[in-house]
């Protein structure tokens, strides 16, 4: 029994890991299940056994990304040996890096879905706005942090800032995909050495 349990959560997160690899590419609407399936190596027919509808199946989707993202985030934001501002610059130099990237290997979910996911699936929004919100917790408390040993300061709200900084990020992040040049990060992060006084 404990076997069967196993074998069927391996599949349902191999169906996940697969759609984080073609997602980013080709957008939720464009994706056909059979071509998740299909990368999975999963039977055609299984699909509704794990997930009730397409709509479903991109909520857990979407869970399931974050998920992975604010752990990593986490190791990332709790670096030791390090200040508060030094590890608040490492999460965005490797959201550039990431962000920079041709294939950004399942990792840029939320700037590929946002705009179009909202729209689509309310599940889908609500996971998107849920995992957002989470993120920015994690650089609030950072940012709270980071004034409370004086690595960095700020002139509004630790809250206000740590938005601010992830929508700046994240528009940042769709205009380097318009126009195809990187620039838009350096003037983000420059920004962002502005908004901590570093």
């Amino acid at each position: 029994m404990t076997h069967m349990k196993t074998t069927q959560g391996d599949t349902r997160a191999s169906i996940l890991r697969a759609a984080q690899q073609i997602l980013p590419r080709k957008g939720f609407a464009a994706v056909g299940i059979n071509e998740v399936l299909t990368a999975a190596g999963v039977p055609k027919g299984s699909f509704y056994h794990f997930f009730g509808s397409k709509d479903a199946f991109g909520e857990a989707l979407m869970r399931d990304y974050y998920a992975d993202y604010l752990a990593d985030m986490d190791r990332t934001l709790a670096e030791p040996g390090l200040t508060a501002a030094q590890r608040l610059m490492n999460y965005w130099q490797s959201w550039r890096e990431m962000q920079s990237a041709n294939d950004c290997q399942g990792k840029c979910l939320t700037v590929k879905l946002s705009a179009e996911v909202s729209d689509l699936s309310e599940s889908m929004r609500l996971a998107l706005k849920e995992g957002t919100t989470a993120m920015v917790d994690r650089l609030e408390r950072t940012i709270i942090a980071g004034v409370e040993e004086g690595s960095l300061s700020i002139d509004s709200s630790a809250r206000d800032t740590a938005q601010a900084l992830y929508d700046m990020w994240l528009g940042a992040s769709l205009v380097v995909k318009i126009h195809r040049d990187k620039s838009p990060f350096d003037t983000t992060m420059k920004l962002t050495r502005q908004l901590l006084h570093l």
